[in-house]
């Protein structure tokens, strides 16, 4: 399989499910504002979406968007527990929250690193992803995790959407000691480590 990704980007989600699932891969970067590959190749031949991720697997098949992305790889390894079953009850719970990342919380973060949008609307999304926070903030109450006790796909891309806030935007989490445990327990996984080494973005996990 191969990862074409971006660091820091939301790629970083399957990147992290690729290492906790310990599949085969190689990475590609891709710079997204060029549209081209390190080789110079037009990444839009690649996926015409122009978008990380994307996962070409072996077979030829280039398979888009990150929540189906991961999902794909946790069930080629079952026996890890990176999803639940298919067709069971915590199957479709990680279904709603990973459709509440990247509809509530990715794209009210996504726009706020155009360096076109006005102060006035990133504070928009600012307040309103914070609101989404804090519904998180009461949800992790005594989990590990957003499934409980299992760590699953979906955490990765929870995190990928933390460091976004936090790091890079600068959102104020600290009133929030759920949420903070939380990323701190996720980035202290070995495996999430890797990938933040891979990617370059150590120092912005501290």
């Amino acid at each position: 399989m191969k990862l074409y990704y971006t660091p820091g980007a939301c790629s970083l989600s399957p990147h992290i499910a690729l290492l906790e699932a310990g599949l085969p891969y190689d990475l590609v970067k891709v710079d997204l504002r060029a549209k081209k590959l390190e080789n110079g190749d037009d990444f839009l031949a690649v996926n015409p979406k122009g978008q990380v991720p994307a996962l070409a697997l072996d077979s030829g098949e280039l398979v888009t968007e990150g929540p189906i992305i991961i999902q794909m790889i946790a069930d080629k390894v079952s026996a890890k527990n990176l999803a639940p079953a298919r067709d069971s009850a915590e199957r479709y719970k990680l279904l709603e929250w990973l459709n509440f990342i990247t509809t509530e919380l990715h794209k009210n973060l996504g726009p706020m690193f155009s360096p076109v949008l006005k102060d006035d609307a990133k504070a928009f999304f600012k307040d309103r992803t914070m609101g989404k926070f804090k519904y998180l903030e009461t949800q992790l109450a005594g989990r590990d995790y957003l499934m409980g006790k299992q760590f699953t796909v979906a955490d990765g891309y929870l995190f990928t959407m933390l460091m976004w806030a936090t790091d890079r935007l600068g959102f104020d989490l600290s009133g929030m000691p759920n949420l903070m445990a939380y990323k701190a327990r996720i980035a202290a996984r070995p495996k999430v480590q890797e990938a933040l080494k891979k990617e370059g973005l150590m120092k912005a996990a501290a």
